[in-house]
């Protein structure tokens, strides 16, 4: 069987900068700022793994963002340690948390916030064992 491994996730915004700025201050991601075909291009580096943002205007085709729950990709999902802590500081930073912290099954603390266009981000605490 082949081997496959991540390379990176693409997110659609109508404000790029914006975006990535949110997703610099809520959760510390490096934004990378690059010229492609003669235009500006914003990616991301978060925990490893690659984001690019694509920009999206108006004309552009694109449908607006869906309202979670619904099929398809639903969210993606972040490790972290000291999960009620980083609550504590992402709500300070005025994060909008679809699911406040919950222990779904012993050892493990989750909690979803909601990033631009309404990307569902949930933050995984494995610590509590």
């Amino acid at each position: 069987m082949p081997t496959y491994t991540w390379d990176h996730i693409h997110l659609r915004s109508p404000d790029p900068e914006a975006t990535a700025a949110w997703f610099e201050r809520m959760l510390g991601a490096e934004v990378i700022r690059s010229m492609q075909l003669g235009k500006p291009r914003i990616d991301l580096k978060l925990g490893g793994a690659n984001i690019f943002i694509a920009p999206v205007a108006a004309g552009d085709a694109v449908n607006p963002p869906p309202t979670t729950p619904y099929q398809g990709l639903d969210h993606f999902g972040l490790t972290v340690n000291g999960i009620d802590a980083i609550a504590a500081e992402l709500k300070g930073k005025g994060a909008e948390f679809t699911t406040e912290p919950t222990t779904v099954r012993p050892g493990v603390r989750v909690c979803f916030i909601r990033g631009p266009q309404g990307v569902s981000i949930e933050l995984l605490d494995r610590s509590h064992a």
